[in-house]
């Protein structure tokens, strides 16, 4: 049995919560949210199953790269040894940033979700602005 207007609304709901605002780390280079910022993109990506070793040398060249490179708020990808891509953002608060893991592939195997995110990590002593 089918409702009418049910797929409709429920399309609806599930485009408002993947309604994010994306930013940009201002303050990168502060040696707390340098450190804050590579300890956490580690994390996710040793919680994606690459070795800390790799994870931890990834987060150091991201975190210059973006301190280097200013990218305006747009996610990136951070391309790992593993042959996995994964794509991430910053997501302004009040209390500072959130790293968002949103997708990775590896191969012609993709996964995406802009609804729940796949990781999610704060950086409280990260600036991010839109």
């Amino acid at each position: 049995m089918r409702v009418p207007g049910t797929s409709a609304s429920i399309a609806f709901a599930l485009s408002l919560a993947g309604c994010t605002t994306v930013g940009q780390v201002r303050n990168i280079e502060d040696p707390s949210c340098s450190a804050a910022f590579e300890r956490e993109l580690a994390s996710i990506l040793v919680a994606q199953h690459e070795s800390s070793a790799d994870a931890e040398a990834l987060a150091a060249s991201t975190r210059a790269m973006l301190a280097s490179i200013a990218l305006g708020p747009r996610p990136f990808m951070v391309s790992a040894p593993s042959g996995t891509d994964y794509s991430l953002f910053v997501e302004p608060t009040d209390e500072g940033c959130l790293l968002r893991l949103c997708g990775r592939q590896k191969g012609f195997t993709s996964y995406t979700n802009n609804i729940t995110w796949i990781e999610t990590r704060p950086l409280p002593a990260c600036r991010c602005t839109p």
